[in-house]
């Protein structure tokens, strides 16, 4: 199994011209020991909680008359592990103790690696300039982050995607807890790389299943640990030396940390310190980068929050969607206050402002529609709601909706039903422009690039674990319906669309590639305003 969940562009001129390889020295030893003691004090919680279940499950009937021995009560599978003198020190026949790191004192030591008769090969400068050259990253490129899960193993892919030479590849990647849900880019030093900074950075907040919320340095190859983590992660991890009575993690939402999987992340591009977040818990958080902690909770919602995003000029709104059906614009400064609500007909999939004309917004579903509101216009009640228009998108549930943040009424969903289809909103409502099967199975995530110069780029992915970027200036519905909007547009030329590799082209996937759908003009919307 392989597919990618969530994807995020780094805008251009971000990530450092020549990342630096991860350094292990004495401060980053003891950071990570204490968090590996932290996960492996988790794992002797877990087996204990496992025995003692069994052993509870194993238990007799009161007055049976029948006792069991407590070695008969231990798995057959644990027995042959000893796991009781697992920390035991053993000792070798000539009396030298044989635990890890035991036999140091039979160590040989060289002043320098030239006096080392093992050490073969010389140091190659040669060999250092081309591991570093080909770890560069221009000012032209685009990095492209993709949350992966495969066989099992969730990990954090930082693509390098060269527009001028149609290149993708992946430049390194990043090991994590739990299946990605949410990736976030981030362009404030976090964590122990805010020492000496100069106040800008290039980071990524990742939410997963797990309740915890890694930030990593991405101009940082080959870390073995995130550089910060947001929830109760954090603070065991920093008392992780300090004696302590024993305690399960809490389950119960609180004002303090996550305790359910983080769905979705949005950090404030005017005080960059602040990230909200949304998780299953049915809560909301405001986290401070600069203290890595919980600034405020926030409980408006009664089901799992899957979506926030904060507005474009009035920096502290926050609109926010849930499994509830509702969707709440609220000032995060007025907790208390009554933030205005709409309602809409199934569980919402993800919410965006319009970036072009801050006044509306919009809701897609997981019945396929598409919502836009005025927030000028709120509801008494949510049931009440009138959106200006609603649109039957897909058949299926919209996994991903974005706005092109460079062209005026450009929109895209994609949708489980492996399609992706561009819109053109215009003064009487959207049009569909183009629809395409990419070849990426299910449609989990649709993003577009950030940039002028690529304003056109579109970042696909989903279930078979692809990611495509389609330049849809190529594309000659697209050109006919943005020729307008964008007068330096160019005209012509090949459709390009660059990947990683060729999609897989089993049977399953084979449905609805035979080219484009294009639109032909016919509204697939309801205009409210009748």
């Amino acid at each position: 199994m392989s597919m990618i969940t969530a994807t995020s562009w780094v805008p251009r001129g971000f990530a450092a011209p020549f990342p630096k390889k991860y350094d292990f020295d004495d401060d980053e030893y003891e950071r990570i020991s204490k968090l590996a003691k932290l996960q492996l004090d988790d794992a002797k919680e877990d087996l204990e909680e496992a025995e003692e279940e069994k052993k509870n499950k194993n238990k007799p009937n009161a007055g049976s008359g029948t006792k069991m021995d407590d070695e008969e009560e231990i798995d057959d599978d644990l027995k042959e592990y000893d796991l009781e003198h697992y920390d035991d020190d053993e000792q070798d026949a000539d009396g030298g103790n044989m635990a890890m790191f035991g036999n140091l004192n039979k160590l040989v030591f060289h002043e320098n690696g030239e006096e080392d008769p093992y050490i073969t090969m010389d140091k190659n400068e040669e060999e250092e300039d081309e591991e570093r050259e080909e770890l560069q990253i221009l000012a032209t490129d685009n990095l492209v982050l993709a949350g992966r899960i495969e066989d099992e193993v969730a990990h954090l892919e930082v693509y390098v995607y060269e527009d001028e030479d149609d290149n993708l590849y992946v430049h390194h990647d990043i090991m994590l807890p739990a299946i990605p849900l949410a990736v976030e880019w981030l362009d404030l030093p976090v964590g122990k790389s805010n020492v000496g900074s100069n106040g800008k950075g290039n980071f990524v907040a990742v939410g997963t299943l797990d309740p915890d919320i890694e930030i990593w340095n991405l101009d940082l190859v080959d870390s073995m640990y995130p550089d910060a983590i947001l929830g109760q992660g954090a603070e065991d991890a920093a008392n992780a030396d300090k004696p302590k009575k024993k305690k399960k993690k809490s389950k119960k939402a609180n004002d303090d940390f996550h305790v359910d999987s983080v769905l979705s992340l949005a950090a404030n591009r005017h005080h960059r310190n602040l990230l909200a977040s949304a998780s299953a818990d049915k809560t909301i958080k405001l986290w401070d980068l600069n203290t890595t902690k919980c600034a405020k909770s926030y409980s408006y919602h009664t089901d799992k929050v899957c979506s926030v995003a904060w507005h474009p000029t009035e920096s502290t709104i926050l609109l926010s969607g849930s499994y509830d059906r509702t969707v709440v614009a609220a000032d995060m400064r007025a907790p208390d206050a009554k933030a205005p609500r709409w309602g809409v007909e199934s569980d919402v999939e993800t919410v965006r402002w319009n970036p072009h004309d801050p006044n509306f917004f919009y809701i897609s579903t997981e019945s396929g529609m598409i919502h836009c509101h005025d927030a000028r216009n709120a509801p008494s009640d949510p049931s009440a709601s009138k959106p200006v228009w609603m649109l039957q998108a897909h058949d299926s549930s919209i996994s991903s909706f974005d706005i092109n943040p460079v062209i005026p009424g450009y929109l895209v969903t994609g949708s489980t039903d492996k399609t992706v289809k561009l819109w053109n909103v215009q003064s009487t409502g959207p049009s569909m422009v183009v629809s395409r099967d990419l070849g990426v199975g299910k449609v989990f995530s649709t993003s577009f690039a950030p940039d002028q110069e690529v304003g056109f780029r579109l970042a696909v992915a989903g279930s078979k674990g692809a990611v495509q970027i389609w330049d849809t200036s190529t594309n000659a519905a697209v050109r006919a319906a943005f020729a307008t909007k964008v007068p330096d547009m160019k005209v012509g030329g090949k459709e390009r669309l660059v990947g990683l590799e060729e999609a897989d082209t089993d049977s399953d996937s084979e449905e609805g590639e035979s080219g484009d759908e294009e639109g032909d003009g016919e509204k697939g919307w309801e205009s409210m305003e009748e």
